[in-house]
């Protein structure tokens, strides 16, 4: 069981080949083919390599499934007995990821 550890949109995921994230969203085209050179951590089921911060080259190819907006979120702050109250919402543009494999060269 290979999996690799990845930075990107200052988050971390675990990522296991043929697994679909969701991060933050990145300035590619759906159906573009990219390489995330930010590995943090990679193992092939044995062997554990550990970056410090990034595993000399290690890369991630990820193909680019979709952009969309996320659910809305509503904060709405409220103080009792003094008339304020004020909503405030925001959908996150996100960037959904194919994992296509994981090299450690």
């Amino acid at each position: 069981m290979a999996y690799a550890v990845i930075q990107t949109g200052g988050k971390q995921y675990r990522v296991e080949s043929g697994n679909e994230i969701e991060v933050e969203k990145l300035d590619v085209e759906p159906g573009a083919a990219i390489d995330i050179s930010e590995v943090l951590l990679v193992s092939d089921g044995t062997n554990l390599h550990v970056g410090a911060p990034f595993v000399e080259g290690a890369s991630v190819k990820v193909t680019v499934v979709d952009q969309f907006k996320d659910d809305k979120v509503i904060a709405f702050k409220f103080r009792r007995r003094k008339g304020y109250h004020r909503t405030v919402g925001h959908r996150r543009r996100l960037t959904t990821l194919k994992i296509e494999s994981i090299s450690t060269k």
